[in-house]
């Protein structure tokens, strides 16, 4: 092969390697761009599944807070800061239209957490929840709201000035340009049909996409399912702790309330004044009649007190007739001035076939006139018996001098018990209830921490303060049947003494879970005796209560015992004392039995009508409890 020959195969080789290369650069390079689009999609589906995944942690939440009882106000707050945090919004807000005297307003029902938030109420100079949000007409938005559909807007200084029509330009400029908010999305929200309220989300996106605006349909639907279930919520916790007749609170709720009154006024060294009210003669006025008309003047009585009730007042119907009304900040001065104002009302309304009703009145402050609030509901109690001693339909201060009686005597008798030594306890637990007593005064929680210690030693079931629960309850019933203040007293202290005899029945009868033999069920049957006459009768200021005592198992057929008394014959305080001892026995666990529910246990009072006890004391003790 010649020069030029080879010349030209080298050229070949070249040529060929040459287009080697490019093919290899091409395929590398379209390899290289598909990695590129590749990682760019890869980058994109991560993007969506965060976004999908954030989506799907928000609503988590929402069912997290569905299914917890949490108040409205709890959900709503979690709504917003949910969106504001997990989706990337500016700022979340949620709002609802209101009228009032001035005309519509927006009421801030939440709004998130954030650094927008913190610039708006830098630029406002106050919260948005201390501002009255204007609500503005406007077709476009009005329609969107009356049709349920999502409303988005670039126009950001729209809804400033929608909201805040006195907010300066500038400071709406300055707002958008701290806060970076591009565009806005309304939300309308439901509750049971109805429009409830609007979510409005600020982005820092001027666009929507309709993935977005797809999950905040669905978002929305969740949202009005967390309102309609926390309203729900919110609704049976107001029916635990309303009194159904009056729509006051209950007086569960109204201690409860009153305690952490306590702690306010002592951590800001403040007083608040209790107003005791009592409906003068309920019992003839139903007597005479009807229930249905007693019910119309205690409605008539709550509705007085409603309309005198300042907004931090709380007004409480604690049973029967009764009614407490919790003043915060008001010294006994004021609480006069408005005990005698509600007496008045009370006095003023016309009821259709009665007339006219009155009421009793007591008012005591913490503060001047006790540092507890046992004792103060005490003498708000006993200032009221003394308006009702003294003629009904007044207003009487409380006098701390009275609170010394009845618990006074329950003391020192259980004092003066341990000290007789007739009780089988050992000498270290009677010295240490001994010393206990010596260091307390005679109030109603040392009276009470006494009681359930002694009770305990023979009756291992009996709980920490079912004492308490006994005497307020006998209070109640006593205020039902208009005992004077003398026979509740002796009520109360017969309440806490009349099961002081079995500590004298062997413990190995007492608890047995087997069925008692004929001797060992008469030998409880002398436990009322052995209560009054071995125990008691060396203690002379309670020798009115032995009566009580020795018949508090007598049945108001005739079958109970010591004597097989009947019907009127019983002392009502012994038939009182026998119906709540039967009670509180029931729903508290024995040896041989469980604890009876509420439902089982007043059932089981039902049944006994007209042969344990009559059907009026039942009635009215039924009453009592279910109120409680």
């Amino acid at each position: 092969m010649g020069f030029w020959d080879k010349l030209n195969s080298f050229k070949d080789i070249v040529n060929q390697v040459e287009n080697n290369i490019y093919t290899s650069q091409r395929d590398l390079m379209e390899v290289y761009e598909k990695n590129i689009r590749l990682e760019a999609e890869i980058k994109e589906r991560t993007s969506e599944l965060e976004l999908a995944n954030q989506r799907l942690v928000t609503v988590q939440h929402i069912w997290e807070m569905m299914n917890s009882s949490q108040p409205l106000a709890n959900v709503l707050d979690s709504i917003v800061n949910s969106l504001q945090g997990e989706l990337g919004y500016l700022f979340s807000c949620i709002v609802q239209k209101k009228i009032d005297n001035q005309g519509q307003y927006l009421a801030l029902l939440a709004e998130s957490k954030c650094d927008a938030s913190n610039h708006i109420t830098e630029i406002l100079g106050k919260t948005l929840y201390d501002s009255r949000l204007r609500w503005r007409q406007d077709e476009a938005v009005d329609y969107y709201i009356a049709s349920n559909k999502i409303y988005q807007s670039k126009d950001v200084m729209f809804s400033l000035n929608y909201i805040f029509p006195d907010l300066p330009k500038e400071k709406a400029e300055l707002m958008i340009k701290k806060t970076g908010m591009a565009s806005y999305i309304l939300v309308p929200l439901k509750n049971n049909g109805k429009h409830f309220a609007s979510l409005i989300v600020y982005s820092s996106r001027e666009e929507a996409q309709e993935a977005e605006l797809n999950f905040l349909k669905l978002f929305a639907k969740q949202i009005e399912l967390a309102i309609t279930i926390a309203d729900l919520f919110q609704t049976v916790k107001e029916q635990a702790v309303t009194d159904g007749l009056t729509g006051l609170k209950n007086r569960r709720y109204f201690e409860e309330e009153a305690q952490k009154e306590v702690l306010r006024a002592q951590r800001q060294d403040q007083k608040f004044t209790l107003i005791g009210l009592d409906l003068d003669h309920l019992k003839q006025i139903n007597d005479k009649y009807g229930h249905s008309l007693g019910d119309i003047a205690i409605k008539t009585v709550a509705d007085v007190l409603k309309r005198n009730a300042r907004s931090i007042d709380i007004a409480a119907r604690m049973g029967g007739e009764e009614f407490n009304l919790l003043l915060p900040g008001v010294d006994h001065n004021g609480g006069l001035v408005a005990a005698e104002r509600i007496r008045k009302a009370i006095e003023a309304a016309t009821i259709d076939i009665l007339g006219h009703v009155t009421a009793s009145i007591g008012v005591a402050t913490f503060g001047e006139h006790s540092d507890n609030l046992n004792e103060l509901m005490e003498l708000t109690d006993q200032a009221m018996y003394t308006s009702k001693k003294n003629g009904r339909n007044r207003v009487t201060l409380a006098n701390p001098d009275d609170l010394n009686s009845w618990q006074d005597i329950a003391l020192d008798s259980i004092s003066k018990i341990l000290k007789n030594k007739n009780l089988p306890i050992d000498s270290t637990t009677s010295k240490e209830l001994s010393k206990m007593i010596s260091k307390l005064s005679p109030d109603y929680d040392s009276l009470f921490a006494v009681s359930d210690s002694l009770i305990g030693i023979y009756n291992p079931n009996h709980r920490d303060g079912a004492s308490k629960e006994k005497i307020m309850v006998a209070n109640l019933l006593a205020k039902r049947f208009e005992l004077s203040k003398e026979d509740t007293d002796k009520l109360k202290i017969a309440i806490l003494l009349y099961d002081i005899g079995n500590m004298l029945i062997p413990k190995d009868v007492l608890l047995k879970r087997a069925p008692l033999t004929n001797e060992e069920k008469e030998v409880i049957k002398t436990h009322p005796i052995i209560a009054a006459r071995e125990i008691l009768s060396p203690i002379s200021n309670v020798q009115d209560i032995i009566p009580i005592i020795e018949s508090h198992h007598e049945n108001w057929d005739g079958t109970g015992y010591p004597n097989n008394s009947s019907g009127k014959n019983i002392p009502l305080c012994s038939q009182m004392v026998l119906i709540i001892d039967s009670y509180f026995a029931l729903i508290e666990p024995r040896p041989y039995r469980q604890a009876k529910t509420k439902e089982e246990a007043i059932k089981i009072i039902k049944e006994e009508c007209d042969k344990k006890w009559n059907s009026k004391l039942a009635n009215e003790f039924i009453s009592i409890i279910t109120q409680g």
